[in-house]
């Protein structure tokens, strides 16, 4: 059993007011997250003419940038308010569940959806007969049965860490990194684990999508007309960016040399992954496809004319 039964997360060490304008843009950026990202899983589900497989993935991706940001953000909100704040054991084990739980699966229902575009371009034809309302339900089910049951292995092996000294975390949330730091026990079979998951949630599905892409920009230089390459192009620009984005930060922060990276560069990565790209992913789907901005002013249209009776 851990001898310390709470930590204390240090948060963003600054003066008041730099603290301030941190909490306020952060409260924003926490409320912008949840209305955009609940919008578009509204217009989603409601629109028949987004019940396709591409904005049903989109939909559950939302649904998971919610559950992450909702994991992170309130309690980095009250460090900003009180420079530091503590959190029980349970509690920081608990947070550190839940935010791998959420990348594991974001990490494969961005490979879902990289494949989604492989079978829209690269196969074309078949494209109804393999996408199926059944298929598409069953890799968004493994997704979230993977991501949730992966982290349980990681959650048990930290749980019985015997935690005995320090309990100062220099993070703004509950990191295996900077827990670990902490541990008095061996962290082999932890890292072990992590190393493993790695592999398997990260690796594999990067590999995936770059196959997938690289299979898809392939077929798109294949196509004849310029307006048919920019029409095959824009309807996977979207995914492209929020891929990229997502995965440089992820490795930004845990796999490029920690050598002269300083903390506070780790945690601004680490906030740019956790918090902003939750608001970004949204911004990109809306700015970027004609389909989601017509059904918001279809959503708006009928809104006002519902108001107006």
């Amino acid at each position: 059993m851990s001898a310390v039964t709470e930590f204390i997360l240090l948060g963003f060490q600054a003066n008041q007011t730099a603290r301030m304008i941190m909490f306020l843009l952060l409260l924003v950026v926490y409320c912008a997250t949840l209305s955009m990202n609940l919008l578009i899983i509204t217009l989603v589900s409601t629109n028949k003419n987004l019940h396709t497989p591409m904005y049903f993935f989109i939909s559950q991706l939302f649904i998971n940038d919610i559950l992450l940001t909702t994991d992170i953000s309130p309690n980095t909100l009250h460090i900003l308010l009180n420079n530091g704040a503590k959190i029980t054991f349970i509690g920081c084990i608990t947070q550190l569940y839940f935010f791998g739980a959420s990348e594991a699966f974001e990490c494969l229902i961005l490979t879902v959806m990289s494949y989604d575009r492989y079978v829209a371009i690269c196969n074309p034809l078949r494209y109804t007969a393999i996408m199926t309302t059944t298929y598409c339900v069953k890799l968004v089910v493994t997704s979230w049965l993977a991501g949730i049951s992966s982290m349980m292995i990681t959650f048990i092996t930290t749980w019985m860490q015997n935690f005995c000294g320090p309990n100062t975390i220099d993070h703004f949330f509950c990191d295996l990194v900077p827990l670990l730091e902490l541990s008095c026990s061996d962290t082999y079979i932890v890292q072990l684990d992590s190393y493993l998951l790695g592999i398997l949630l990260v690796f594999i599905p990067t590999i995936i999508i770059l196959f997938s892409y690289t299979q898809i920009i392939v077929t798109i230089l294949r196509i004849p007309s310029s307006t048919g390459r920019q029409k095959a192009f824009s309807t996977c620009s979207s995914h492209l960016i929020v891929v990229s984005i997502f995965y440089w930060t992820l490795f930004g922060v845990y796999v490029l040399p920690t050598k002269g990276k300083t903390l506070r560069i780790n945690k601004i990565l680490s906030l740019l992954y956790t918090v902003f790209t939750s608001l970004i992913n949204p911004i990109i789907y809306s700015l970027k496809n004609n389909d989601i901005k017509k059904a918001l002013l279809e959503h708006i249209y009928t809104r006002a004319a519902f108001k107006s009776i």
